[in-house]
């Protein structure tokens, strides 16, 4: 019996209802709040930690933004150079317009292989397409390695946290959940499973190498690709990563266009602060770094997808582009209080959290309810901006996409706010009509005899003066009153001659 993770989720989240009432649905759910809270709070405080460690950390934050930026404005370049190197290195390069094209290379290529299964190494990429259902419709395992991953999919679940998928799940959940979906799929769990942590590793552990043994193709994303080498790196914590990526005979990498550093000098910076900001440790326990194929030493098939899904789209606003610089690190998540009370699932995305209510609505469009709401799910506090190893503004960026779907809304039409605003700013281009302007308000003071507010205004300003009590306008505006006073005096204040 195969196991397939997040079976019709796009179906699933295009219908999902609003942030508000999902989270409102979540905020029930006691267990996972406690989950969330005591998760997140270890995490921050060694993030803290490693962070203070550090008298630079600015700078390195800086300088991580700075070759991110420099990267975004030159894509289309060191995407082309990556392309020729990891060519030159023996790997074959395919790219993807969207999900779709992207799973039917992918599918397309592990048939060429005639395998029935693959191993995978956690990616965003590969949820974010969808590709576990692309393949199962194709009849072909995917099997997650990643203990978090490895987790949600035995249990039927949706991840919920970036770098912690079942972070919603306690020991003791982990635990029922291995003791009856193991054995349907593979190696059964220990019937003597506890829920100590070093007793569900193993069992996972065990669990997984039959499969890691006899997998013939494996199946990645990329932290990082590096242009002027043509190499993929990824980073993580448990090891399973480095059985996927060196075991199978074929390796397929599917890799988001954003994730290209120019230079490997570049990744000096990326390996501190990512994580530092991710895991709360000054470097990953295993970093993996592979270019193209090396005869006789690992996988001897290698591809690689570019995935575009919208990026270029993304790219082309001048100020939600800032996104893309987004290293998946998950510090935002931890920290956004919004995020640690109504925990993952209630954002309707693969990418939850203050970054997935920016990223997901530009990569998705705001066409769904639950999509049009997510720049919403956010108190603007800040804290996301504070922590970010990349210095998005993510507060601003949502401020961005609150008027991108207002503006949406009215179908083209402006708003009254900009309508009046377009009125003021011609009134006030020419002293001319302001003066004109200001000699009406003032004539008009004598209509309101001894009262000293206007009251409720007629619709469309109902709205406005239904909380706020309008001044009647004065019976002399200050410009009249200079000219009456100081009309006849040089700029000294003395008599004019």
């Amino acid at each position: 019996m195969s196991v397939h993770p997040h079976v019709g989720v796009t179906a699933t989240f295009v219908g999902m209802p609003k942030f508000p009432e999902a989270a409102k649905a979540e905020l029930g759910n006691t267990t996972q709040r406690r989950n969330l809270a005591h998760a997140t709070g270890i995490i921050r405080t060694k993030r803290a930690n490693v962070v203070g460690e550090l008298d630079n950390w600015e700078e390195l934050r800086l300088a991580a933004e700075a070759v991110k930026n420099r990267t975004l404005r030159n894509l289309d370049t060191y995407l082309l150079q990556f392309e020729e190197k990891a060519t030159a290195a023996g790997a074959t390069v395919h790219w993807a317009r969207d999900a779709a094209e992207a799973n039917r290379i992918v599918v397309d290529l592990v048939r060429r292989t005639g395998a029935d299964e693959v191993v995978k190494v956690k990616s965003m990429a590969t949820q974010e397409i969808e590709l576990n259902e692309a393949l199962a419709a194709a009849g072909i395992d995917a099997w997650e390695t990643d203990l978090a991953e490895l987790i949600v999919q035995l249990g039927d679940d949706w991840p919920s946290h970036i770098l912690v998928p079942a972070i919603h799940r306690n020991r003791s959940e982990v635990r029922e959940i291995f003791l009856r979906r193991m054995k349907e799929v593979g190696r059964p769990a220990p019937d003597d499973l506890t829920d100590e942590p070093r007793r569900l590793a193993e069992a996972a552990r065990l669990h997984l190498r039959e499969k890691f043994l006899r997998a013939k193709v494996g199946i990645s994303g990329a932290n990082f690709a590096v242009a002027d080498t043509g190499s993929l790196v990824v980073v993580e914590s448990e090891g399973n990563g480095r059985m996927c990526l060196t075991l199978p005979e074929t390796l397929i990498s599917v890799v988001g266009i954003e994730k290209i550093l120019p230079t490997w000098a570049d990744l000096e910076v990326f390996l501190q602060v990512l994580p530092r900001s991710s895991t709360g440790e000054r470097e990953n326990p295993y970093t993996s770094v592979w270019t193209g194929v090396t005869p006789g030493d690992g996988p001897q098939n290698v591809h690689i997808v570019l995935l575009d899904n919208h990026r270029t789209d993304v790219l082309a606003d001048e100020v939600g582009r800032d996104a893309l610089r987004c290293i998946r690190c998950s510090a935002c998540l931890n920290v956004c209080p919004v995020y640690e009370r109504a925990g993952g699932h209630a954002y309707g995305s693969v990418y939850p959290g203050p970054i997935g209510a920016i990223l997901t609505p530009q990569l998705r469009g705001t066409s769904s309810a639950v999509d049009k709401s997510l720049p919403y799910a956010s108190s603007l506090c800040g804290a996301c901006f504070d922590v970010c190893p990349v210095r998005i503004d993510i507060p601003e960026i949502l401020v961005h996409l609150r008027t991108r779907v207002v503006d949406e809304n009215r179908g083209g039409f402006p708003s009254g706010e900009a309508a009046a605003m377009k009125a003021m700013a011609w009134t006030f281009a020419d002293h001319r009509r302001l003066e004109a302007a200001q000699k009406a308000a003032t004539t008009s003071h004598r209509f309101f005899g001894k009262r000293t507010t206007i009251g409720a205004l007629p619709w469309p300003l109902s709205a406005w003066s239904s909380a706020r009590d309008v001044p009647v306008p004065p019976a002399e505006s200050f410009r009249d009153w200079w000219k009456r006073e100081r009309g006849n005096r040089s700029e000294d204040g003395g008599p004019r001659s």
